[in-house]
């Protein structure tokens, strides 16, 4: 049962910071566009953020049943405490952008430019996941 939740964990993870990496690259795409034909870009783009939104919710339920082994000792392992904030912070993240996503499809382009330095923050924060987990794992 392990191997099934690790890989619809790893689907997840593919899903997540795929889409980090999209977003950024469109973001800097978008901001060396004019402003009409960036608006565009960022409303098309924007259907990326329902996979990066879906590859979240499974590695949350994954990586809950995957944590069965470590909850008793989460507080003797700070790297791992702190993978979990990460996991906080990137969902706060991905619910911010999205929440932007759509006041810029309502037409409030004040906010593009706050997606795209989110979604630089989104990238980092999720590569340093990547790292914690491979130095937790191993």
């Amino acid at each position: 049962m392990k191997e099934i939740f690790l890989i619809v964990h790893f689907i997840g993870l593919a899903m997540g910071l795929g889409t980090s990496i999209a977003m950024m690259f469109l973001g800097i795409a978008a901001a060396k566009m004019p402003a009409e034909d960036a608006k565009k870009f960022r409303t098309g783009s924007s259907v990326l953020l329902r996979m990066g939104q879906i590859g979240l919710v499974l590695l949350i339920l994954s990586g809950g049943y995957l944590m069965t082994p470590y909850w008793k000792s989460l507080g003797n392992t700070p790297l791992l405490m702190a993978k979990l904030v990460l996991v906080l912070v990137l969902a706060a993240l991905i619910i911010t952008i999205s929440s932007y996503s759509n006041k810029i499809k309502g037409g409030d382009e004040r906010y593009g430019d706050k997606v795209t330095t989110l979604g630089r923050f989104t990238l980092i924060t999720a590569l340093v996941i990547v790292v914690l987990a491979v130095l937790i794992f191993h």
